[in-house]
């Protein structure tokens, strides 16, 4: 190398480009073939299987796995950011994929095991139905993960946001389902006996209730295909933040009440802690060391579980921290085996191996659920936007623009096309995840290579479904100490969304008003369902008051069409002379703090008066 030995007269400051395509035309840009998948060529595919540098590269792989020690661990070096299309090292490749996959295994399985469970908001299935819906599950996100990942092109409409955007059983449709299966066990549709002499009731399995489930999924999908050509910002405005985030929040509660009804001990009969019969230990009086629900070692073994996860996000490396759900479950599931707590019979009626349609379901239409659906899928739609913004300003991609905005109408036609494969496939509806974003954050890895890795993972663990069966050895009280903490994760995301808002009086009006309902139907299941006696036999009459009775009863449904009306009618009213204090409990500010406070309300104020007279 030549020595240098005159400085520049201008020092020109290094420009970093993260994104490969910065620097395109206007006309690329606008063309956007850049977005859409490609097939390697074959001088890719030799260097990438016949040098050691396509195999391995210089990636730190130390850093993947070296555990956190307090005053121990030292920092290492920053691994290099792999974007969308660079070339990624296979093993790397392999290694990232696996670790989206494990972080997805208990996102993807959890709404089937919850959905074919004991209970009247359950299927009731047996163990080699179950075993089928987990492994139903896997590979459907497998293969839909391709669609988000790849993206296709169609004139000037994209399918797939091009990202590595994986997809997976949405927990937004579980409390739709446990409030339709509810009902038609009560109506009579899905069969049930009662104990003459004890009054207990039980549930029968109700393959129907799936397939009118499915089917009513399918019909429903239409709205967000449709939604997704109108322009991001149409949608966001109505339905804003507000909405959103008191919704998902509201999912969260739902979602919570019942993880730790399996944490108790399980959601079956055994839950009502019945006197006599064979449900007074749960899962039920033959089970291996049953007990009553509730029972310290349910609690125990659901705590254990929420334990490890807490160790494992304290001192676990990287890619433990990413799989600290799954290491959890691993860790119960050892327990309860070797404590005698679980059986192989799920294990030993699975088969091998599996695929889809192995066994499928009479599809139908179920009338009530249709509205409480619509609502579900427009939801999933909203949420989406905010998951696919996030993909992409992790992957270090702009989130406005021509570009930004493809990535949106793409993400959301592919989950609108996810809900209607999905049921085909006998499997719930599927939307974008929001959890891969953090490992793409941590490990610095954006490449839709690992995202085809993680789709070959979860179609291999569903085609192998012994696999998939180990799910259902797990007892109750393991999976509820899992659960619980995912669907809190829910809630926290829903609280995050609503952090942003100005929180002048006006939002937190809507807020209280929408809780006031969400949260007490979330406590008191059933509150409202009892308003409308009918004793006709009018079909379609009887079909309102069962759409009515569900959306009544489902918790998130109220709040969020409590909010969207709300926030409709509601003015944005100038803030009150004390709005400013907002901690009533805290410290009394000084009349600077207030002066400055009012100043920053009434400017939020102008603010949204100036949107409103744009709009």
């Amino acid at each position: 190398m030549s020595e240098i030995t005159q400085q520049p007269a201008v020092a020109t400051p290094p420009v970093y480009i993260l994104d490969p395509h910065a620097n395109r035309t206007k006309e690329e840009d606008i063309d956007l073939s850049h977005t859409v998948g490609k097939f390697p060529t074959w001088t890719t595919i030799q260097e990438s299987l016949g040098t050691r540098t396509g195999w391995f590269g210089d990636y730190d792989y130390g850093f993947l796995c070296m555990p956190t020690l307090p005053g121990l661990t030292k920092v290492t070096r920053i691994p290099p950011f792999f974007g969308l299309k660079d070339r990624l090292p296979l093993v790397l490749a392999i290694v990232m994929g696996f670790q989206h996959a494990l972080a997805m295994i208990a996102g993807v399985v959890t709404p089937a095991v919850i959905m074919s469970g004991s209970g009247k908001n359950g299927l009731n299935f047996p163990p080699a139905m179950r075993t089928q819906m987990i492994s139903t599950s896997l590979i459907t996100s497998g293969l839909l993960s391709l669609v988000q990942i790849t993206r296709f092109r169609r004139s000037r409409y994209f399918l797939g946001t091009g990202l590595l955007s994986v997809v997976g059983t949405s927990f937004i449709f579980l409390p739709v389902l446990q409030s339709s299966v509810a009902n038609m066990y009560a109506s009579g549709f899905c069969p049930s006996t009662v104990d003459s002499t004890t009054g207990n009731i039980t549930y029968m399995s109700c393959p129907d209730a799936w397939g009118a489930f499915l089917g009513t999924c399918m019909i429903c999908s239409f709205l967000p295909m449709i939604l997704s050509f109108l322009p991001p910002k149409v949608l966001k405005k109505v339905f804003p933040p507000i909405v959103t985030g008191v919704t998902v929040m509201m999912i969260g509660v739902h979602l919570v009440t019942s993880g730790m009804g399996q944490w108790g001990g399980g959601n079956g009969p055994c839950k009502s802690n019945p006197k006599t019969g064979p449900f007074v230990n749960c899962p039920n009086n033959n089970a291996p060391r049953a007990a009553p629900w509730g029972d310290a070692q349910w609690i125990g073994l659901g705590f254990l579980v929420f334990s490890i996860i807490m160790v494992v996000e304290f001192f676990g490396s990287p890619f433990m921290k990413n799989a600290q759900v799954v290491i959890g479950l691993v860790v119960g599931l050892i327990v309860a085996v070797t404590c005698g707590y679980t059986t192989t019979e799920s294990v030993d009626a699975a088969p091998v191996v599996t695929f889809l349609w192995t066994r499928t379901y009479k599809l139908g239409i179920y009338a009530p659920a249709i509205i409480p659906l619509l609502i579900t899928y427009t939801l999933a739609m909203v949420e989406s936007i905010g998951d696919i913004t996030a993909s992409c300003e992790v992957s270090q991609l702009s989130v406005e623009g021509r570009e930004f905005e493809s990535r949106l109408q793409g993400g959301i036609l592919a989950d609108g096309v996810a809900g209607m494969l999905a049921p085909l496939f006998m499997n719930s509806p599927m939307s974008c995840y929001a959890q891969n974003n953090g490992i793409i954050s941590l490990t610095r890895c954006a490449n839709t290579m690992a995202g085809y890795m993680c789709c070959l993972f979860l179609v291999l663990m569903g085609v192998f479904s012994k696999f998939g069966a180990l799910f259902l050895m797990v007892p109750d009280a393991v999976l509820g100490g899992m659960t619980t903490f995912l669907f809190s994760s829910v809630v926290v995301s829903g609280i995050r969304i609503l952090s942003f808002l100005p929180w002048t009086r006006r939002e937190r009006f809507i807020v209280a008003a929408a809780l006031t309902l969400g949260v007490g139907t979330s406590v008191v299941p059933g509150v409202f369902t009892h308003m409308f006696h009918y004793t006709g036999t009018n079909a379609f009459i009887l079909s309102l008051i069962n759409s009515a009775n569900i959306v009544l009863d489902t918790g998130f449904a109220l709040s969020a069409i409590t909010a969207c009306l709300l926030n409709a009618m509601l003015p944005a009213n100038p803030p009150m002379a004390a709005e400013p204090i907002i901690d009533r409990h805290g410290p009394i500010p000084s009349d600077k703090e207030i002066q400055e406070m009012n100043v920053e309300a009434q400017s939020i104020h102008e603010s949204m008066l100036n949107d409103k007279t744009r709009h």
